[in-house]
């Protein structure tokens, strides 16, 4: 059924039919009947499926990555497809509308995406509103913060204090984004001294309050090993709560793509991610020994993708790319087999 869907959606620009399609499931959420048909078509309950994971209980490990719903507004919607977890984001303090148009771009012949949004959104202050009249249902909800584009790195620092203390009594977990390459200069902050800085001040904050968040490091995939050794020393050191491995590429290697095609800028997500996202959460989990939680994301396609991420070392997943591939009942798929 999604296969002739998705070859009429795919006949639209990618981020115009995304909201064209987000906008319906809001509309159709408030049909009576309508959330509970799907849930009861792709939602599937299993107690084998729940997990614990840096103190937080997930009804099952697969969820929505960022970027999918940036400012919040289709939480309820998006959980009727059987998500565990939805991330929200990445936000940062003050609204920026990103990148010029287009700015995604499909390969269809490499089941990828090419984006360079721009961290577009409303601002932490709509996000965190929203949040407020959100219904969870159980449902655990990340918000991936990052910094204003204007903001210059040595002042980064505040923009995502800002956004930690708006939505700290709105989310259950954090993640720092220092790895999208589509906000000029961004990913000089995954260097040690100024990601120590962020992640340090961000924790100190983090224990004055009675309750805590734990917070992530969202990392790129194009680190080398030494980058890497570095990420588990400052995730060691700072005792945050683990790594989201990984963000978009900005390699381009091994692609059918026309050359006109691989040429946009922006970062790359979907198949052609998969093996590496997958070696960075292997080599992170045995280099650190286990000692911190990882979520896997990039590439995951099938219920087969989703296990190779969790034998990496993943003890959570998100979807993202694979969403739009293979449409919502790709959640269902994976957690059939996980049961299995």
């Amino acid at each position: 059924m999604y296969k002739l869907i998705k070859k009429i959606l795919f006949k639209f620009n990618p981020e115009g039919i995304h909201y064209t399609v987000t906008d319906a499931l809001k509309l159709m959420q408030k049909v009576w009947g309508f959330p509970k048909l799907m849930k009861s078509v792709y939602d599937l309950k299993h107690p084998s499926l729940k997990k614990t994971v840096f103190g937080l209980e997930f009804k099952n490990p697969v969820g929505l990555a960022a970027g999918f719903d940036k400012n919040g507004e289709f939480i309820e919607e998006f959980s009727n497809f059987g998500f565990g977890f939805i991330e929200v984001g990445t936000v940062t303090p003050l609204p920026q509308p990103g990148n010029e148009k287009p700015r995604m771009f499909r390969l269809k012949a490499d089941d990828a995406l090419i984006n360079r949004m721009g961290f577009n959104n409303k601002g932490v202050e709509v996000l965190a509103r929203k949040l407020k009249t959100v219904k969870r249902d159980g449902l655990i909800i990340g918000g991936n913060i990052g910094k204003n584009k204007n903001t210059p790195n040595q002042d980064a620092v505040n923009d995502y204090i800002k956004c930690f203390d708006v939505l700290f009594d709105v989310v259950d977990y954090f993640v720092v984004n220092v790895s999208s390459p589509n906000t000029p200069g961004l990913r000089d902050l995954q260097e040690k001294e100024p990601l120590m800085n962020i992640l340090n001040t961000l924790q100190k904050r983090n224990l004055k309050n009675n309750i805590s968040r734990p917070i992530l490091l969202k990392i790129a995939p194009d680190l080398t090993d030494s980058q890497l050794d570095d990420i588990v020393e400052i995730v060691q050191e700072t005792k945050i709560a683990g790594v989201i491995a990984t963000n978009t590429t900005i390699s381009r290697d091994n692609l059918i793509a026309t050359d006109k095609e691989k040429s946009e800028m922006g970062g790359l997500s979907g198949k052609p991610l998969t093996k590496r996202s997958t070696e960075v959460i292997k080599y992170l989990s045995q280099k650190s020994n286990h000692s911190f939680s990882i979520i896997g994301v990039g590439g995951i396609h099938s219920a087969k993708d989703a296990q190779e991420k969790l034998d990496a070392g993943a003890s959570l997943i998100q979807i993202y790319t694979g969403f739009v591939y293979e449409g919502p009942g790709l959640v269902k798929k994976i957690l059939k087999s996980l049961i299995r």
